[in-house]
């Protein structure tokens, strides 16, 4: 999921722009006429399609114009964020407390403000708390489903960990030792087919240590003599459990293709462990 905008923070940050503003208001007010932008096009509607034709006077007057644009540009992406989980909050009202503290006529108190959006931030939490439990025990019965299927498939195998694998080629090279650094091809992918990582896809194989990568890899990649090609179901424990990340939700079963080129020395490692199959402290956690 995209990370959410804590908007407590943002009417903070507006506050303050305001405040200095309103410490300078003696000096503003001596050049209270407002800034005019010279556009070569006739209209303000067709100078927003057309931005590029906007001419500014001074680089200041640009600055304060690409404030606002940006300010409006990032308001409006996590508004939509926010209609997504549910929430209905109207755009005419954002712009018209956006309109009212610049005119110094604001409806709510700043302790108001910070108090309503606090309370918007927890609401936010919850809903995306709830969802990441349902998605979760949602990906915990796909992947029992899907583990449930191959197992039927021939020539699975089910380890006493969990972990099953089917070879697809036998090698005749020697096996390797979790302590030992292998040279791979792989493919990673979730049950509905999603392919979230692969080193065919770069053109490069992958090389890394054996005790650095998901436990699932590591009892796995050393069933392969060298020159072998399995294909490898791999249930959350022995992946990354109930920890997510933008490639991989929580509590997904794993199916990877591997291919085992070589086992190198220690020393050849050059590469860092791919982020597809690294180990991390929460990995075998699962929910």
């Amino acid at each position: 999921m995209k990370p959410i905008l804590k908007m407590s923070v943002l009417a903070a940050t507006i506050f303050l722009a305001v405040g200095c503003q309103d410490d300078n208001k003696a000096d503003t007010n001596k050049s209270a006429e407002p800034a005019k932008v010279e556009q070569t096009t006739a209209s303000a509607a067709v100078a927003t399609t057309d931005a590029a034709k906007v001419e500014f006077k001074t680089e200041d007057q640009k600055a304060a114009y690409a404030i606002g644009a940006s300010l409006a540009q990032y308001l409006s992406a996590n508004l939509d964020q926010q209609k997504e989980l549910g929430l209905n909050l109207n755009r005419q009202d954002v712009l018209a407390g956006v309109e009212d503290v610049f005119a110094g006529k604001s409806l709510m108190t700043q302790e108001q403000t910070q108090q309503a959006l606090q309370s918007l931030d927890q609401r936010v939490a919850k809903i995306v708390e709830q969802k990441a439990k349902a998605d979760a025990e949602k990906n915990i019965k796909a992947g029992e489903e899907f583990r449930a299927k191959f197992a039927k498939e021939a020539g699975v195998v089910t380890t006493k960990s969990g972990l099953m694998y089917k070879v697809e080629k036998e090698g005749t090279g020697a096996k390797p030792a979790a302590t030992d650094t292998v040279e791979v091809q792989y493919k990673g992918m979730l049950t509905d087919g999603t392919v979230f990582d692969s080193s065919y896809q770069r053109n490069q194989p992958a090389t890394f240590p054996l005790n650095q990568v998901i436990p699932g890899w590591t009892e796995g990649v050393q069933l392969m003599p060298v020159g072998s090609k399995f294909e490898f179901v791999i249930p959350p424990q022995l992946a990354y459990g109930a920890q997510a990340n933008p490639s991989i939700p929580a509590n997904s079963t794993l199916v990877f293709q591997v291919e085992l080129l070589s086992i190198k020395d220690a020393k050849q490692a050059q590469q860092p462990v791919v982020e597809a199959v690294k180990t991390t402290t929460t990995a075998t956690k699962t929910q």
